[in-house]
């Protein structure tokens, strides 16, 4: 039984070494088809070439005749993106056969690059191919938005920062944004930033107190530019409102107002109207008048209305009581 066993095992030995000697030729035809490809070649092109544009002389870059091209049926087989180019094989000649959009298809991504390859007949050869895109400056630097608006108080503490909206550049390396410019002011100056990623961010920083009095608001305009040649650029627009801080006082239009008055007069008759004015705006703005302290019970003799000004007899005034004098003073405050 062992040696019958053992015939058994020598014959699946042999019927396993006629199988491998009838795939042998097979390997070696596969084998040596794969050695065909002797030459890669790799092309360098800008973006938006025009249809038709010659990309490279293939049937010279690999050292072919043209005759061979055509007898060998040379054309593009598998691979990435093969629309966009097409094989003149009478000519020898790789063509853009499509618009290639670098952004559309790398994005960000560099470098940026598609592969395919070119195969010959009779006999076999399989040559790769790489495309290098290159990048030319056809974005410009966009904002999100066309406009900022910021409110700012005027008593906001120098170096104060404030983060303005980022541009985006679909263009990579110096055609992608570079550099942001804020128009010139008194007021603010522009710090540029570099995220981990790469990416730039700019912020205004308060380098001169704001004057709601004098300049209520400004108007500038920050600038993203690339570094392209020729230079685009994108602009936003900010308007920086300035709100109001309670930092100026009322001032009344004359420093001394006289009025007369006859003794007995009736009570409410009006006596003479203070004016004053603050150039702060909203409540900051908004006047109360009263009496300051005076000589005991002479305030007494007069009203005040704390919205107008307007001042009136209170209670009748007797010209008798006081014979050292016939003025009586006042003191008023306008808050």
């Amino acid at each position: 039984m062992a040696f019958k066993e053992h015939h058994r095992d020598r014959g699946v030995r042999w019927r396993l070494s006629g199988r491998l000697r009838g795939a042998l030729p097979l390997f070696i035809f596969q084998f040596i088809c794969l050695n065909q490809a002797e030459a890669q070649i790799r092309y360098s092109i800008p973006e938006e070439m025009k249809k038709g544009s010659v990309i490279g002389n293939v049937a010279q870059d690999l050292g072919l005749d043209l005759k061979r091209l055509r007898s060998g049926r040379a054309r593009i087989v598998t691979g990435e993106n093969i629309q966009y180019t097409e094989l003149k094989a009478d000519k020898g000649t790789l063509v853009v056969n499509e618009r290639i959009d670098r952004e559309e298809l790398c994005g960000d991504v560099t470098p940026c690059s598609f592969t395919f390859e070119i195969l010959l007949e009779k006999p076999m050869e399989l040559h790769p191919v790489t495309i290098e895109v290159l990048d030319v400056n056809d974005n410009a630097p966009t904002f999100q938005n066309s406009h900022l608006e910021f409110e700012i108080s005027e008593s906001a503490a120098l170096s104060s920062r404030f983060v303005l909206e980022s541009a985006d550049d679909a263009d990579v390396g110096e055609n992608g944004l570079q550099n942001y410019i804020l128009t010139p002011n008194d007021n603010f100056i522009l710090k540029t930033h570099v995220n981990p990623d790469g990416s730039k961010y700019a912020e205004m920083v308060l380098q001169k107190p704001l004057d709601r009095e004098a300049q209520p608001r400004l108007s500038l305009k920050l600038i993203a530019v690339d570094g392209g040649n020729p230079q685009r650029s994108g602009t936003v627009n900010i308007d920086v409102n300035i709100l109001d801080a309670n930092d100026n006082s009322p001032l009344f239009n004359q420093s001394v107002y006289k009025a007369t008055v006859i003794e007995n007069a009736p009570k409410g008759t009006p006596i003479v109207t203070v004016n004053a004015s603050d150039i702060d705006s909203g409540s900051n703005g908004q006047i109360t008048y009263s009496f300051s302290k005076s000589k005991a019970g002479i305030a007494d003799l007069f009203d005040i209305d704390e919205a107008t000004g307007n001042i009136y007899v209170a209670k009748e005034i007797d010209f008798e009581k006081d014979k050292k004098s016939s003025e009586l003073k006042l003191k008023i405050k306008a808050d």
